[in-house]
Protein backbone atom coordinates (compact mmCIF):
# COMPACT_ATOMS: atom_id res chain seq x y z
CA UNK A 1 0.00 0.00 0.00
CA UNK A 2 1.22 3.74 -0.98
CA UNK A 3 0.86 5.74 2.34
CA UNK A 4 2.38 8.73 1.24
CA UNK A 5 0.06 11.57 1.54
CA UNK A 6 -1.75 11.59 -1.74
CA UNK A 7 1.92 10.83 -3.33
CA UNK A 8 1.65 14.53 -3.61
CA UNK A 9 6.08 15.67 -2.98
CA UNK A 10 7.69 15.69 -5.66
CA UNK A 11 10.87 15.77 -3.63
CA UNK A 12 13.21 16.09 -6.93
CA UNK A 13 11.60 19.75 -8.01
CA UNK A 14 10.01 20.08 -4.73
CA UNK A 15 6.24 20.75 -6.42
CA UNK A 16 3.60 18.73 -6.65
CA UNK A 17 3.38 15.28 -8.32
CA UNK A 18 0.65 13.00 -8.87
CA UNK A 19 -0.46 9.64 -10.16
CA UNK A 20 -1.39 8.92 -13.53
CA UNK A 21 -4.76 7.83 -14.34
CA UNK A 22 -6.73 6.15 -17.19
CA UNK A 23 -4.92 5.51 -20.62
CA UNK A 24 -1.75 7.41 -22.00
CA UNK A 25 -0.94 8.82 -18.83
CA UNK A 26 -3.90 11.75 -17.99
CA UNK A 27 -3.12 13.39 -15.25
CA UNK A 28 -5.99 13.00 -12.36
CA UNK A 29 -6.73 15.46 -10.25
CA UNK A 30 -5.81 15.54 -6.44
CA UNK A 31 -8.66 16.52 -3.70
CA UNK A 32 -8.31 16.96 -0.32
CA UNK A 33 -11.14 17.67 2.35
CA UNK A 34 -10.71 19.59 5.21
CA UNK A 35 -13.61 18.98 8.28
CA UNK A 36 -14.28 22.11 9.65
CA UNK A 37 -13.87 25.96 8.86
CA UNK A 38 -12.27 27.26 11.97
CA UNK A 39 -8.67 28.66 12.54
CA UNK A 40 -7.30 25.09 12.30
CA UNK A 41 -9.29 24.06 9.09
CA UNK A 42 -8.97 27.33 7.50
CA UNK A 43 -4.54 27.10 8.10
CA UNK A 44 -4.64 23.21 7.10
CA UNK A 45 -6.38 24.62 3.93
CA UNK A 46 -4.20 27.22 2.77
CA UNK A 47 -0.89 25.13 3.60
CA UNK A 48 -2.60 21.88 0.95
CA UNK A 49 -3.78 23.94 -1.13
CA UNK A 50 0.09 24.21 -2.14
CA UNK A 51 -0.31 20.27 -3.50
CA UNK A 52 -3.75 20.01 -4.50
CA UNK A 53 -5.62 21.05 -7.43
CA UNK A 54 -8.39 21.56 -5.33
CA UNK A 55 -9.31 21.87 -1.57
CA UNK A 56 -12.84 21.83 0.21
CA UNK A 57 -13.71 22.71 3.71
CA UNK A 58 -16.60 21.16 4.62
CA UNK A 59 -18.53 23.75 7.22
CA UNK A 60 -21.35 23.00 9.75
CA UNK A 61 -22.43 26.43 9.92
CA UNK A 62 -22.48 29.31 7.97
CA UNK A 63 -19.95 31.79 7.48
CA UNK A 64 -20.82 35.89 8.10
CA UNK A 65 -19.13 38.62 6.22
CA UNK A 66 -18.70 39.71 9.32
CA UNK A 67 -16.35 39.25 12.51
CA UNK A 68 -19.88 37.20 14.48
CA UNK A 69 -19.73 33.83 16.86
CA UNK A 70 -21.14 30.74 15.21
CA UNK A 71 -22.58 28.49 16.83
CA UNK A 72 -20.00 25.67 15.96
CA UNK A 73 -17.75 27.80 18.41
CA UNK A 74 -19.37 28.08 21.75
CA UNK A 75 -16.64 29.66 23.28
CA UNK A 76 -15.81 32.31 20.83
CA UNK A 77 -17.69 34.32 23.06
CA UNK A 78 -14.92 34.18 25.21
CA UNK A 79 -11.34 35.26 25.82
CA UNK A 80 -8.70 34.51 23.48
CA UNK A 81 -5.32 35.61 23.13
CA UNK A 82 -2.33 34.82 20.00
CA UNK A 83 0.71 33.63 21.70
CA UNK A 84 4.22 34.78 20.59
CA UNK A 85 4.29 31.50 18.55
CA UNK A 86 0.98 32.03 16.98
CA UNK A 87 1.69 35.18 15.71
CA UNK A 88 5.30 33.94 14.21
CA UNK A 89 3.13 30.48 12.96
CA UNK A 90 0.71 33.00 10.95
CA UNK A 91 3.19 35.62 9.29
CA UNK A 92 5.30 32.84 8.29
CA UNK A 93 2.25 31.17 6.73
CA UNK A 94 0.03 34.30 5.66
CA UNK A 95 2.83 36.51 4.88
CA UNK A 96 2.16 40.25 6.54
CA UNK A 97 -1.05 38.99 8.39
CA UNK A 98 0.14 40.32 11.77
CA UNK A 99 0.48 43.78 10.45
CA UNK A 100 -2.97 43.47 9.11
CA UNK A 101 -4.50 42.09 12.64
CA UNK A 102 -2.55 45.50 14.03
CA UNK A 103 -4.42 47.33 11.83
CA UNK A 104 -7.62 46.13 12.37
CA UNK A 105 -7.15 47.10 15.72
CA UNK A 106 -6.34 44.03 17.36
CA UNK A 107 -4.96 45.20 20.93
CA UNK A 108 -1.53 44.04 21.98
CA UNK A 109 -0.75 44.06 25.59
CA UNK A 110 2.98 43.52 26.69
CA UNK A 111 4.04 41.06 29.45
CA UNK A 112 4.98 42.19 32.04
CA UNK A 113 4.46 45.85 31.75
CA UNK A 114 0.90 46.10 30.51
CA UNK A 115 -0.63 43.61 32.91
CA UNK A 116 -1.31 44.00 36.39
CA UNK A 117 -0.87 39.71 37.28
CA UNK A 118 -1.16 38.10 40.60
CA UNK A 119 -0.16 34.25 40.68
CA UNK A 120 0.65 32.11 43.36
CA UNK A 121 0.46 35.19 46.36
CA UNK A 122 2.54 37.46 44.33
CA UNK A 123 2.04 40.47 42.68
CA UNK A 124 4.34 40.54 39.37
CA UNK A 125 6.70 43.38 38.74
CA UNK A 126 5.80 45.22 35.72
CA UNK A 127 9.28 45.51 34.22
CA UNK A 128 9.74 45.88 30.23
CA UNK A 129 7.59 43.74 28.10
CA UNK A 130 9.58 40.36 27.08
CA UNK A 131 6.40 39.40 24.89
CA UNK A 132 3.26 40.25 23.58
CA UNK A 133 -0.31 39.20 23.36
CA UNK A 134 -3.23 39.80 21.19
CA UNK A 135 -6.53 39.92 22.94
CA UNK A 136 -9.02 40.59 20.25
CA UNK A 137 -12.32 38.81 19.64
CA UNK A 138 -11.61 35.40 17.78
CA UNK A 139 -13.84 36.26 15.60
CA UNK A 140 -11.93 39.12 14.22
CA UNK A 141 -8.85 36.96 13.89
CA UNK A 142 -10.76 34.14 12.05
CA UNK A 143 -12.04 36.66 9.64
CA UNK A 144 -9.09 37.84 8.73
CA UNK A 145 -7.76 34.13 8.27
CA UNK A 146 -11.44 33.20 6.02
CA UNK A 147 -10.19 35.56 3.86
CA UNK A 148 -7.13 35.22 3.22
CA UNK A 149 -7.60 31.69 2.94
CA UNK A 150 -10.49 31.72 0.75
CA UNK A 151 -9.08 34.27 -1.86
CA UNK A 152 -7.30 31.06 -3.06
CA UNK A 153 -9.26 29.60 -6.12
CA UNK A 154 -8.24 25.92 -5.09
CA UNK A 155 -9.94 26.43 -1.95
CA UNK A 156 -13.56 26.71 -1.81
CA UNK A 157 -16.13 26.46 1.07
CA UNK A 158 -19.03 24.23 1.76
CA UNK A 159 -21.23 25.95 4.58
CA UNK A 160 -24.39 24.43 6.29
CA UNK A 161 -23.30 20.69 5.38
CA UNK A 162 -21.87 18.19 8.21
CA UNK A 163 -19.42 15.06 7.42
CA UNK A 164 -21.47 12.24 8.85
CA UNK A 165 -19.13 9.45 7.70
CA UNK A 166 -15.96 8.34 6.10
CA UNK A 167 -15.42 6.44 2.38
CA UNK A 168 -12.62 4.04 1.98
CA UNK A 169 -11.99 1.26 4.47
CA UNK A 170 -9.37 0.40 6.87
CA UNK A 171 -6.38 0.53 4.32
CA UNK A 172 -7.17 3.79 3.16
CA UNK A 173 -9.49 6.50 3.39
CA UNK A 174 -10.99 7.65 -0.10
CA UNK A 175 -13.30 10.85 1.25
CA UNK A 176 -16.18 11.81 3.27
CA UNK A 177 -20.16 10.91 3.36
CA UNK A 178 -21.76 14.51 3.83
CA UNK A 179 -25.41 15.88 4.77
CA UNK A 180 -26.54 19.73 4.04
CA UNK A 181 -27.92 21.11 7.59
CA UNK A 182 -31.14 22.00 8.32
CA UNK A 183 -31.56 26.26 7.48
CA UNK A 184 -32.74 27.52 10.89
CA UNK A 185 -33.39 31.08 11.58
CA UNK A 186 -29.75 31.85 11.59
CA UNK A 187 -28.84 29.82 8.88
CA UNK A 188 -31.77 30.04 6.42
CA UNK A 189 -30.72 30.77 2.73
CA UNK A 190 -34.21 30.63 0.76
CA UNK A 191 -36.61 28.08 0.76
CA UNK A 192 -34.31 25.55 2.33
CA UNK A 193 -35.95 24.19 5.76
CA UNK A 194 -34.38 20.88 6.48
CA UNK A 195 -31.85 18.55 6.22
CA UNK A 196 -30.79 17.36 2.86
CA UNK A 197 -30.05 13.82 1.28
CA UNK A 198 -26.66 12.39 1.98
CA UNK A 199 -23.85 12.09 -0.70
CA UNK A 200 -20.21 10.50 -1.11
CA UNK A 201 -17.46 13.38 -1.33
CA UNK A 202 -14.70 11.60 -2.61
CA UNK A 203 -11.14 12.63 -1.62
CA UNK A 204 -7.26 12.14 -1.56
CA UNK A 205 -6.64 13.46 1.77
CA UNK A 206 -8.82 14.17 4.96
CA UNK A 207 -8.10 16.57 7.39
CA UNK A 208 -9.82 16.18 10.88
CA UNK A 209 -10.27 19.59 11.98
CA UNK A 210 -13.82 19.69 13.30
CA UNK A 211 -12.88 20.44 17.19
CA UNK A 212 -13.18 18.92 19.78
CA UNK A 213 -16.28 17.00 19.86
CA UNK A 214 -14.49 15.39 16.95
CA UNK A 215 -16.51 12.21 15.62
CA UNK A 216 -13.74 10.77 13.65
CA UNK A 217 -13.14 7.90 16.54
CA UNK A 218 -17.11 6.30 15.53
CA UNK A 219 -16.38 7.20 11.92
CA UNK A 220 -12.92 5.06 11.84
CA UNK A 221 -14.29 2.27 13.72
CA UNK A 222 -17.09 1.93 11.02
CA UNK A 223 -14.61 1.73 8.50
CA UNK A 224 -13.09 -1.44 10.67
CA UNK A 225 -9.75 0.88 11.84
CA UNK A 226 -8.79 1.51 15.17
CA UNK A 227 -9.94 4.47 16.74
CA UNK A 228 -7.14 6.09 18.33
CA UNK A 229 -6.43 6.01 22.32
CA UNK A 230 -7.49 9.01 24.17
CA UNK A 231 -5.86 10.61 27.05
CA UNK A 232 -7.76 13.37 29.53
CA UNK A 233 -7.25 15.13 32.10
CA UNK A 234 -10.30 17.39 33.62
CA UNK A 235 -10.52 20.03 36.02
CA UNK A 236 -13.82 20.51 36.23
CA UNK A 237 -13.35 24.31 35.31
CA UNK A 238 -15.93 26.35 34.27
CA UNK A 239 -15.30 29.72 33.44
CA UNK A 240 -17.76 33.04 32.49
CA UNK A 241 -17.97 36.49 30.71
CA UNK A 242 -19.19 39.56 30.18
CA UNK A 243 -18.49 42.52 28.20
CA UNK A 244 -17.47 46.18 30.11
CA UNK A 245 -17.22 49.95 29.10
CA UNK A 246 -14.21 50.99 31.59
CA UNK A 247 -16.23 53.96 32.73
CA UNK A 248 -14.02 54.82 35.40
CA UNK A 249 -10.69 55.23 33.15
CA UNK A 250 -9.12 52.90 35.20
CA UNK A 251 -7.45 50.73 31.92
CA UNK A 252 -6.13 51.49 28.84
CA UNK A 253 -3.56 53.94 29.70
CA UNK A 254 -0.85 52.64 32.31
CA UNK A 255 -2.44 49.32 32.49
CA UNK A 256 -4.28 47.94 29.76
CA UNK A 257 -5.33 43.98 31.24
CA UNK A 258 -6.23 42.13 34.95
CA UNK A 259 -4.86 38.75 35.07
CA UNK A 260 -5.29 36.59 38.40
CA UNK A 261 -3.80 32.85 37.74
CA UNK A 262 -5.37 29.94 39.72
CA UNK A 263 -3.07 27.23 41.34
CA UNK A 264 -4.22 24.68 43.92
CA UNK A 265 -4.09 26.77 46.94
CA UNK A 266 -5.80 29.70 45.09
CA UNK A 267 -8.90 28.22 42.20
CA UNK A 268 -9.96 31.15 40.96
CA UNK A 269 -8.65 32.57 38.65
CA UNK A 270 -9.70 36.04 36.55
CA UNK A 271 -8.64 37.64 32.86
CA UNK A 272 -9.73 41.33 32.23
CA UNK A 273 -8.96 42.28 29.41
CA UNK A 274 -9.27 45.06 25.89
CA UNK A 275 -10.67 43.82 22.85
CA UNK A 276 -10.64 45.48 19.59
CA UNK A 277 -13.44 47.71 20.08
CA UNK A 278 -12.50 49.88 23.36
CA UNK A 279 -14.20 47.61 25.80
CA UNK A 280 -13.03 45.24 27.87
CA UNK A 281 -14.00 41.17 28.35
CA UNK A 282 -14.06 40.11 31.92
CA UNK A 283 -13.80 36.26 32.91
CA UNK A 284 -13.71 34.59 36.11
CA UNK A 285 -13.29 30.87 36.54
CA UNK A 286 -13.97 28.53 39.00
CA UNK A 287 -13.52 24.45 39.48
CA UNK A 288 -15.98 21.73 39.37
CA UNK A 289 -19.31 22.76 42.39
CA UNK A 290 -18.21 26.56 42.51
CA UNK A 291 -18.42 27.41 39.04
CA UNK A 292 -19.02 31.35 38.36
CA UNK A 293 -22.98 32.11 37.93
CA UNK A 294 -24.78 33.53 34.99
CA UNK A 295 -26.46 36.01 36.74
CA UNK A 296 -25.80 39.72 36.76
CA UNK A 297 -25.50 39.78 40.88
CA UNK A 298 -24.10 36.48 40.84
CA UNK A 299 -21.09 37.14 38.62
CA UNK A 300 -19.83 40.58 40.64
CA UNK A 301 -20.14 39.02 43.59
CA UNK A 302 -18.03 36.23 42.15
CA UNK A 303 -14.93 38.79 42.65
CA UNK A 304 -14.96 39.09 46.30
CA UNK A 305 -13.74 35.30 45.88
CA UNK A 306 -10.10 36.77 44.12
CA UNK A 307 -7.40 37.13 46.72
CA UNK A 308 -7.61 41.22 46.34
CA UNK A 309 -10.70 42.76 45.79
CA UNK A 310 -9.16 44.83 42.81
CA UNK A 311 -11.58 43.52 39.79
CA UNK A 312 -14.70 43.93 42.28
CA UNK A 313 -14.32 47.52 42.52
CA UNK A 314 -13.35 47.59 38.29
CA UNK A 315 -16.60 45.72 38.10
CA UNK A 316 -18.70 48.06 40.27
CA UNK A 317 -17.40 51.32 38.57
CA UNK A 318 -17.57 50.02 34.84
CA UNK A 319 -20.84 49.53 32.96
CA UNK A 320 -22.05 46.39 31.69
CA UNK A 321 -22.59 45.98 28.02
CA UNK A 322 -23.54 42.00 27.44
CA UNK A 323 -25.38 39.02 29.42
CA UNK A 324 -23.09 36.71 30.96
CA UNK A 325 -21.77 33.80 29.19
CA UNK A 326 -20.76 30.71 30.42
CA UNK A 327 -18.79 27.81 29.47
CA UNK A 328 -17.93 24.47 30.78
CA UNK A 329 -16.07 21.96 28.50
CA UNK A 330 -12.84 22.58 29.34
CA UNK A 331 -11.03 19.42 29.61
CA UNK A 332 -8.04 18.24 28.15
CA UNK A 333 -8.33 15.68 25.75
CA UNK A 334 -5.48 14.34 23.24
CA UNK A 335 -6.15 11.53 20.91
CA UNK A 336 -3.16 9.80 19.79
CA UNK A 337 -2.73 8.98 16.40
CA UNK A 338 0.58 9.69 16.32
CA UNK A 339 0.80 6.16 17.52
CA UNK A 340 0.77 3.34 15.04
CA UNK A 341 -2.67 1.24 15.02
CA UNK A 342 -5.04 0.08 12.14
CA UNK A 343 -5.38 3.02 10.56
CA UNK A 344 -6.19 4.06 7.61
CA UNK A 345 -3.39 6.14 4.90
CA UNK A 346 -5.38 9.60 3.80
CA UNK A 347 -6.28 10.48 7.18
CA UNK A 348 -4.71 13.01 9.27
CA UNK A 349 -6.36 14.76 12.77
CA UNK A 350 -5.26 18.61 13.69
CA UNK A 351 -6.36 21.18 15.97
CA UNK A 352 -8.97 20.45 18.72
CA UNK A 353 -10.09 17.44 16.76
CA UNK A 354 -6.60 16.03 18.22
CA UNK A 355 -5.54 18.31 20.82
CA UNK A 356 -7.60 19.99 23.12
CA UNK A 357 -6.14 22.17 25.75
CA UNK A 358 -7.71 23.88 29.16
CA UNK A 359 -8.64 27.07 27.78
CA UNK A 360 -7.27 28.91 30.78
CA UNK A 361 -4.11 28.51 29.03
CA UNK A 362 -4.84 30.55 25.84
CA UNK A 363 -2.67 28.57 23.81
CA UNK A 364 -5.76 26.68 21.38
CA UNK A 365 -5.46 29.46 18.62
CA UNK A 366 -1.37 29.61 18.59
CA UNK A 367 -0.99 25.09 18.18
CA UNK A 368 -3.91 25.57 15.59
CA UNK A 369 -1.40 28.02 13.57
CA UNK A 370 1.92 26.01 14.76
CA UNK A 371 0.14 22.60 13.54
CA UNK A 372 -0.21 24.14 10.34
CA UNK A 373 3.50 25.34 9.88
CA UNK A 374 4.41 21.75 10.98
CA UNK A 375 2.24 20.07 8.27
CA UNK A 376 3.41 22.49 5.34
CA UNK A 377 6.98 21.91 6.80
CA UNK A 378 6.71 17.99 6.87
CA UNK A 379 5.00 17.99 2.95
CA UNK A 380 8.06 20.10 1.93
CA UNK A 381 10.31 17.95 3.31
CA UNK A 382 12.66 16.50 0.89
CA UNK A 383 14.25 14.36 2.86
CA UNK A 384 11.38 12.08 4.24
CA UNK A 385 8.73 10.32 2.04
CA UNK A 386 5.66 12.31 4.02
CA UNK A 387 3.64 9.14 4.72
CA UNK A 388 0.57 9.50 7.08
CA UNK A 389 2.37 8.47 10.47
CA UNK A 390 4.95 10.43 9.41
CA UNK A 391 3.10 13.51 8.84
CA UNK A 392 0.54 13.11 11.44
CA UNK A 393 3.01 12.97 14.03
CA UNK A 394 4.82 15.98 12.83
CA UNK A 395 1.16 17.55 13.69
CA UNK A 396 1.40 15.86 17.01
CA UNK A 397 4.72 17.32 17.99
CA UNK A 398 3.46 20.77 17.46
CA UNK A 399 1.25 20.43 20.18
CA UNK A 400 3.62 18.63 22.69
CA UNK A 401 4.45 22.18 24.72
CA UNK A 402 0.91 23.31 25.00
CA UNK A 403 -0.02 20.03 26.63
CA UNK A 404 3.18 19.47 28.91
CA UNK A 405 1.86 23.29 30.11
CA UNK A 406 -1.87 22.89 30.68
CA UNK A 407 -1.83 18.87 31.87
CA UNK A 408 0.66 19.68 33.75
CA UNK A 409 -0.70 21.95 35.64
CA UNK A 410 -4.23 20.83 35.65
CA UNK A 411 -2.96 17.29 37.23
CA UNK A 412 -2.16 19.50 39.91
CA UNK A 413 -5.44 21.24 40.63
CA UNK A 414 -8.15 19.66 43.08
CA UNK A 415 -10.04 17.31 42.07
CA UNK A 416 -8.87 16.29 39.05
CA UNK A 417 -10.15 13.47 36.95
CA UNK A 418 -8.96 11.24 33.96
CA UNK A 419 -6.77 8.57 32.74
CA UNK A 420 -3.71 11.32 32.61
CA UNK A 421 -2.76 11.73 35.78
CA UNK A 422 -0.19 9.55 36.35
CA UNK A 423 3.20 11.20 37.27
CA UNK A 424 6.48 10.30 34.73
CA UNK A 425 9.56 8.98 35.94
CA UNK A 426 11.11 12.94 35.50
CA UNK A 427 7.77 15.09 36.90
CA UNK A 428 9.33 15.01 40.60
CA UNK A 429 12.63 16.63 39.50
CA UNK A 430 11.94 18.72 36.64
CA UNK A 431 8.73 19.92 39.25
CA UNK A 432 11.12 20.92 41.72
CA UNK A 433 13.20 22.88 39.64
CA UNK A 434 10.37 24.24 37.84
CA UNK A 435 8.40 25.32 41.34
CA UNK A 436 11.83 27.21 41.87
CA UNK A 437 11.37 28.87 38.64
CA UNK A 438 7.85 30.10 39.52
CA UNK A 439 9.20 31.26 42.65
CA UNK A 440 11.36 33.72 40.88
CA UNK A 441 9.28 34.26 37.67
CA UNK A 442 7.33 37.21 38.94
CA UNK A 443 10.64 39.53 39.81
CA UNK A 444 13.39 38.22 38.38
CA UNK A 445 13.75 39.79 34.91
CA UNK A 446 16.16 36.95 33.77
CA UNK A 447 13.63 33.88 34.84
CA UNK A 448 11.09 35.60 34.02
CA UNK A 449 11.47 36.90 30.13
CA UNK A 450 12.69 32.78 29.74
CA UNK A 451 9.36 31.64 31.35
CA UNK A 452 7.27 33.78 29.49
CA UNK A 453 8.96 32.44 26.33
CA UNK A 454 8.07 29.10 27.05
CA UNK A 455 4.31 29.57 28.14
CA UNK A 456 3.72 31.81 25.01
CA UNK A 457 5.31 28.88 22.68
CA UNK A 458 8.00 30.89 21.55
CA UNK A 459 10.73 28.93 23.01
CA UNK A 460 11.40 25.40 23.58
CA UNK A 461 11.20 24.24 27.25
CA UNK A 462 15.04 23.75 27.03
CA UNK A 463 15.55 27.44 27.66
CA UNK A 464 14.76 27.10 31.34
CA UNK A 465 18.14 25.24 31.63
CA UNK A 466 20.47 27.40 29.75
CA UNK A 467 23.25 28.41 32.23
CA UNK A 468 22.10 32.27 33.07
CA UNK A 469 18.44 31.13 33.72
CA UNK A 470 19.69 28.06 35.75
CA UNK A 471 22.24 29.87 37.85
CA UNK A 472 19.34 32.37 39.19
CA UNK A 473 17.12 29.55 39.83
CA UNK A 474 19.33 27.37 41.44
CA UNK A 475 21.68 29.77 43.41
CA UNK A 476 19.59 33.08 42.88
CA UNK A 477 17.32 34.62 46.05
CA UNK A 478 13.77 34.40 45.46
CA UNK A 479 13.12 38.28 44.52
CA UNK A 480 11.01 40.72 46.07
CA UNK A 481 7.75 41.69 44.64
CA UNK A 482 5.27 44.40 45.06
CA UNK A 483 2.75 44.18 47.96
CA UNK A 484 -0.12 45.68 46.91
CA UNK A 485 -1.13 45.72 43.36
CA UNK A 486 1.10 47.82 40.87
CA UNK A 487 -1.03 49.67 38.92
CA UNK A 488 1.99 51.99 37.29
CA UNK A 489 4.93 50.16 34.77
CA UNK A 490 8.09 50.36 36.66
CA UNK A 491 10.19 53.64 35.59
CA UNK A 492 6.74 55.44 34.76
Amino acid sequence: MDDRIGAWVNHTHGTSSWDSGGSGGVRRRRHAVVIGGSLAGLLTAHVLAGYADSVTVIERDRFSAAPEPRTGVPQSRHPHVLLEGGQCALDALLPGFMSELRASGAPCVGMPSDMVQWQSGRWFRRTPATTHLYTGSRTQLELLVRQRALANPVISAVESTEVIGLLGDSSRVRGVLVRERGAGPAHRTGSDSGAGETRPLEADLVVDASGHGSRAPRWLAALGAEPAAEETIDTGLAYASRVYRDTGGHLGTDALAYYVVPNPRQVYGCVVAPLEDGTYLATFSGLRGDEPPTDEDGFTAYAKRLPHPLVHRWLLESEPLSPVWSFRSTANLRRRYDRPGRRPAGFVATGDALCTFNPVYGQGMTVAAMSAVALRDALADRHRTPTTLRVQRAVFQASRQAWDISAGADKKMPGARGNALAAGALDRPVGWYLDRVQQRYPGDPVVGRAFRSVLTLRSPLTVLFTPEVARAVLFGSVPSTPQEPPMHREGA
